[in-house]
């Protein structure tokens, strides 16, 4: 093994291991409400909405978002897969389940995020976090049916959780024919999972309170 190959590993190693750090700061940064230290995970100009970008801009939506909704939250990671699209940026899907209390009730939640992360001077930050819903209900209250997001004093509503990946709509589409096996496509390349598994798909509409 070449040096340079050698140094191109340990690099991809230590991006990794950083970039799923960003997920446990992200996590502890929120519940503790330190939006300084929140805000300083994404990139210097973050796009926040449509028009603005910076992390000021973040600091106040984040802070009126958890000001008026929340008492308190804590959000428990799961799995994070990353994949890099060059040295200097990458992709990556985290679950995550989430306790809020709010209100008299106390709301449930289980969601993923696909995010697009990138190195800037040296480090890495998040340049994008799309958060998909499956559910958010009463913790007494397990939300069967349509309509999984459910949050005090609000008409329910779908969430995003499944609609980045076709493979979901597709699964339910139809019944396989049972007279013979399945066809199995090739694993997907290295840095490519994520990539196949939700090809063109747009990224949905999130409403995020």
């Amino acid at each position: 093994m070449d040096q340079n190959s050698l140094v191109q590993r340990l690099d991809r190693l230590e991006s990794i291991e950083e970039i799923r750090q960003l997920a446990g700061k992200y996590a502890l940064s929120l519940d503790m409400r330190d939006l300084d230290a929140h805000v300083g995970l994404f990139a210097p100009d973050i796009r926040v909405g449509r028009e603005k970008t910076g992390r000021q801009h973040l600091k106040a939506w984040v802070d009126d978002t958890l000001r008026w909704q929340f008492t308190g939250t804590s959000h428990h990671i799961g799995q994070h897969i990353i994949e890099f699209t060059d040295p200097d940026n990458a992709i990556g899907v985290v679950y995550s389940k989430n306790e809020h209390e709010t209100g008299a009730e106390w709301v449930i939640m289980q969601m993923l995020y696909w995010d697009d992360y990138q190195r800037i001077d040296g480090r890495w930050y998040f340049r994008r976090r799309l958060p998909c819903y499956w559910y958010a209900t009463d913790l007494n209250k397990p939300p069967i049916g349509d309509m999984k997001m459910r949050w005090p004093g609000r008409a329910p509503y779908p969430g995003t959780f499944h609609d980045l990946f076709p493979s979901w709509k597709s699964f339910w589409a139809g019944t396989p024919e049972r007279d013979h096996l399945p066809e199995v496509a090739e694993p997907a390349p290295l840095e490519q999972f994520l990539q196949r598994m939700r090809g063109d798909t747009p990224p949905p509409k999130i409403r995020v309170r």
